[in-house]
């Protein structure tokens, strides 16, 4: 099991490629669930192939995306793990708030 120093920084680097609003629309189309070639995922936008490769690297190298391997080319696939991770973590410091705002609203009213 990681060290929690580790795990927050796992946490920060997939918080850290989620950031970017290109990597975010090309997540968006990869929820599909199909693997999808990198001449797919520029189709509609005013990317370069290179600059899609840049940003599925950032999020490959986080484990929000891995490529498959389809005879010569790679498709890239989703790979939600990394997110639902973050999305558990988020509601956990959600729980935080909420307690701590509980507690300083008992505060305040008692005063």
């Amino acid at each position: 099991m990681p060290s929690a120093a580790a795990a927050l920084r796992t946490r920060a680097s997939v918080f850290a490629a989620l950031g970017d609003e290109t990597r975010l629309g090309l997540l968006a189309k990869l929820t599909s669930g199909e693997p999808l070639s990198i001449a797919r995922l520029t189709e509609g936008t005013r990317l370069t192939r290179q600059a899609v490769t840049k940003h599925l690297r950032v999020l490959e190298d986080v484990g929000v995306v891995h490529a498959v391997k389809s005879g010569r080319e790679s498709r890239f696939a989703l790979d939600p793990r990394p997110i639902v991770s973050a999305q558990a973590y988020l509601e956990h410091v959600s729980r935080q708030w909420d307690t701590a705002l509980a507690r300083l609203k008992v505060l305040v009213e008692e005063t």
